[in-house]
């Protein structure tokens, strides 16, 4: 059986990755390249590591959700993601639905006084 520790560990992983397309699509408004958008995550509270974050740039881009360009005027070239407007009309949705999971979670979490 799993250490309570190792356990822990496994199910905060599962917790996070349904909120990591959410915080990705949400720090989008502004073109950011890969690393750009880890450090802001990151000064926002949310550790992504890069071997998560850039297979999910490109799956969302490649669903539409997301666009991209090159930018090749520095001396290493870097791509810049930027929600799409379908990222943004997803980014609505999935803001009302995690905001009532939310209501729902603390309602539970703290328990209804009204039993």
């Amino acid at each position: 059986m799993a250490e309570p520790n190792d356990q822990i560990n496994q199910l905060r992983q599962e917790l996070r990755r349904g909120i990591v397309v959410l915080a990705v699509l949400s720090q989008l408004d502004t073109a950011r390249y890969g690393y750009g958008l880890i450090q802001r995550l990151a000064e926002m509270g949310l550790e992504i590591e890069e071997g998560t974050l850039y297979p999910l740039l490109r799956r969302l881009e490649q669903q539409g959700l997301l666009e991209s360009v090159w930018d090749t005027s520095e001396t290493r070239p870097r791509k810049y993601y930027q929600i799409s407007t379908t990222g943004r009309d997803v980014l609505t949705t999935l803001r009302a639905e995690w905001l009532e999971t939310v209501t729902v979670m603390r309602r539970l979490l703290e328990g209804d006084k009204h039993d």
